[in-house]
């Protein structure tokens, strides 16, 4: 599972699958959905479905990916989820150590136990650190995230359940926003879409417009490839320059 559709990275690395809901962009977890799909395929990696399980034999994976990649790391989980040990971590992180050639994007909804990882540990240059803040009610995640020393820190609002327009991006590099999809799907207000656009414009950040998901730019409900992402018939898909 080293292939993905995912726009904003080339490659996935899941020594750790499973998660357990944290917070409201829990609700309609895509992984979830997915662990269980391939649990019913058969596929032995998911044998225990969405339980948070570590996998010994993928850890060494990315020392045998020749092209120079950007990895997304632990898609299918949450690497500082309470069931992970920091052992098993600095493995990880040992392996992003011996493949400099790649970045390696970590996005959590638990900062705060990242950075308690990171307090006697120095940020490996090649990797980059992020936090999911779905909704303003998380807004502390962001001091968390900030706290840390990392070469590029970033911030996915997907899916963006409410406005942002207090949050103060400054020391951000790089922000993803991304409306929800599927049958359950919640309305994500352009408005919201414009106000994080704008705020990145300001302070210099790099903007990824993801997706307008289930619910449209008119706010209209149809497929989620027929609503695009285009924002104001532009597609933004920047990356930092770092």
């Amino acid at each position: 599972m080293s292939n993905t559709k995912i726009e904003w990275t080339e490659r996935t690395w899941n020594p750790v699958t499973g998660c357990s809901p944290i917070s409201l962009g829990c609700d309609n977890c895509y992984a979830k959905t997915m662990a269980k799909r391939l649990k019913s395929m058969g596929v032995v990696k998911y044998k225990n479905e969405f339980k948070v399980t570590t996998h010994q034999n993928t850890i060494e994976e990315p020392l045998h990916w020749k092209k120079n990649s950007m990895i997304f790391v632990c898609s299918m989980s949450d690497l500082f989820h309470d069931s992970v040990d920091f052992d098993f971590i600095d493995r990880i992180m040992h392996v992003i150590q011996k493949t400099p050639q790649h970045t390696y994007q970590i996005l959590t909804k638990r900062p705060k136990r990242m950075a308690t990882y990171f307090k006697n540990r120095e940020v490996l240059p090649n990797v980059w650190l992020g936090t999911t803040i779905e909704h303003y009610i998380y807004k502390n995640r962001l001091n968390l995230l900030k706290d840390i020393k990392a070469r590029v820190r970033f911030i996915s609002f997907e899916p963006l359940l409410s406005n942002m327009s207090e949050l103060n991006l400054k020391e951000i590099d790089w922000i993803i926003v991304g409306g929800e999809s599927g049958p359950k799907a919640r309305p994500m207000k352009k408005e919201w879409v414009l106000s994080l656009k704008n705020k990145a414009k300001e302070s210099h950040i790099a903007f990824f417009f993801k997706q307008w998901g289930t619910w449209g730019e008119d706010g209209k409900r149809r497929s989620k490839k027929k609503n695009g992402s285009e924002l104001d018939g532009i597609e933004i898909k920047e990356f930092p320059n770092k």
